[in-house]
């Protein structure tokens, strides 16, 4: 029987459940942060033969330190390959990556992703609230094989239908994203602080396939703005494991992304960082 953690944060739990959606051997686009710690986790565990590759344009990377942005060094540590961003998004849109993860600020039932704008009682020209953007988050959307979500759940996030769709999920339903035309499978998966979502391919429709322990069914439900779907059988999510929060530790060993080290993280504190995991050498696990 596995060796259970009882003493972990809420990302390090993401992370975790991202890793456990990458296999061996597959190609995954993974962002900074939550999603790329998942990665790491998934080659040190069960997936040693997986590839990252990031948005700057680097495959397979094996930094030495914590990657902390697309434009850090780190990127490009020991990669089996660089080359530039637009290459990189063209070989996907081509069908090279299996995986990809991504976020925002707004999913639906038919895990169409918002992260433009929010309209409140406005529109998209008068909106309460403008939000960074698409980035390569619909390009990941529309050409992965697969696609899964990370964000927390939230009844004012998880909606019948987003304000505006920056990243397409089923659209409408399961033949939509083959009439517009687009390559990849569509989402498989939305990871959240209390449960894991999973998609009916004949529908294109969202339901609750898991739940972390202590979390019923009921309480997810309540936290959705559509009528949620169960399956058949409603899965305790496993939870983490004592060897994956080691190797978590190791890789963040300053809590960057696992713990409130992003909120210290000044200029002046970041060149101490650098200095620190220079002066240290290589401890990746």
């Amino acid at each position: 029987m596995p060796n259970y953690a009882n003493d972990y944060t809420l990302p390090e739990l993401l992370a975790i459940l991202a890793s456990r959606e990458i296999k061996d051997g597959e190609t995954a686009f993974l962002g900074v942060g939550i999603p790329l710690l998942g990665g790491l986790l998934a080659q040190k565990t069960h997936a040693p033969n997986a590839i990252i590759a990031m948005e700057s344009g680097s495959i397979g990377p094996q930094p030495k330190r914590l990657i902390l942005g697309v434009g850090d060094n780190a990127c490009i540590e020991n990669a089996s390959y660089c080359t530039s961003l637009w290459r990189l998004f063209s070989d996907q849109q081509n069908g090279a990556f299996d995986i990809g993860c991504i976020s925002g600020a707004q999913v639906d039932k038919y895990g169409n992703l918002n992260s433009t704008c929010i309209f409140g009682n406005g529109d998209y020209w008068t909106p309460v609230s403008r939000l960074p953007g698409s980035g390569g988050a619909n390009d990941i959307a529309s050409s992965a094989r697969r696609t899964v979500y990370i964000m927390p759940l939230q009844k004012r996030r998880f909606l019948e239908r987003v304000d505006y769709i920056t990243s397409c999920g089923y659209i409408d339903g399961p033949d939509t994203r083959m009439k517009f035309g687009l390559p990849g499978g569509g989402p498989e998966a939305i990871i959240t602080n209390m449960c894991i979502f999973r998609f009916d391919k004949s529908t294109g429709e969202a339901y609750l396939d898991s739940v972390k322990e202590g979390v019923t069914p009921e309480e997810v439900r309540d936290n959705v703005s559509w009528n949620l779907k169960f399956a058949a059988e409603v899965k305790v999510i496993e939870p983490p494991t004592v060897e994956q929060i080691e190797i978590l530790r190791k890789l963040d060993a300053n809590r960057i992304f696992i713990g409130n080290g992003l909120a210290n993280l000044s200029f002046e504190n970041y060149i101490k960082y650098l200095n620190d995991m220079a002066d240290q050498g290589d401890h990746t696990p």
